[in-house]
């Protein structure tokens, strides 16, 4: 039996979106984005490790979590009353300014990089973790076709927070869930912390 994903049919929306409306406006999206500075940092490049960065993520997949939000298919006390009062124009905005801001990049822990690695370029055949670059590429660009995020220096206390969130079942993503309900602790810190310096090791 086929199962579709709950989390495809907003996908595919928001491919559609970014398809169609390729005139969107980051100098819009740069004024409403004021908000979101809190958090995100004024250019997406925020200094508070336990918000994702967002400068430099595909805009459809920005655009899916923020509908996601928006259909509580995705839980989170702050985000889900953010996204409430967004329009479409408004998401498409957002993530059209967010996407054209650079990505400041991370760097690894040392001791961790090893095992780290290990995790996102091999996976760990004895426990059935697949390799994360088999989804979010070797240089932890993703797939923006595929609705994979971009991974590349993105701050490891978030990397932690939703790998857990997906061993719970907190966040949901059938494909994420299985992964990481195989992954110890230290090979979810190791593998959280190896993103974040990601381009140091291409």
């Amino acid at each position: 039996m086929n199962v579709v994903h709950p989390a495809l049919p907003i996908l595919a929306l928001a491919l559609v979106s970014w398809a169609v409306q390729g005139t969107d406006s980051a100098q819009a999206g740069r004024e409403k984005a004021a908000t979101c500075s809190a958090c995100h940092g004024p250019d997406g490049n925020n200094l508070q490790d336990i918000y994702p960065k967002l400068a430099g993520q595909h805009a459809p997949y920005l655009e899916a979590q923020l509908r996601a939000y928006q259909a509580g298919t995705r839980q989170n006390v702050l985000m889900a009353p953010m996204a409430v009062s967004l329009s479409a124009q408004d998401i498409a905005d957002l993530a059209a300014f967010y996407a054209q801001q650079p990505p400041q990049p991370g760097t690894a822990t040392e001791e961790l990089v090893e095992l780290g690695k290990r995790v996102y370029r091999v996976g760990n055949s004895d426990s059935g973790v697949p390799a994360c670059t088999a989804c979010h590429g070797p240089g932890g660009s993703g797939n923006v076709l595929a609705g994979y995020p971009k991974l590349a220096g993105q701050h490891p206390a978030y990397n932690v927070t939703q790998l857990e969130a997906y061993r719970t079942g907190e966040r949901v993503n059938a494909v994420m869930q299985a992964i990481a309900a195989r992954l110890s602790d230290p090979e979810i810190r190791a593998v959280a912390d190896y993103i974040h310096g990601l381009y140091e090791t291409p």
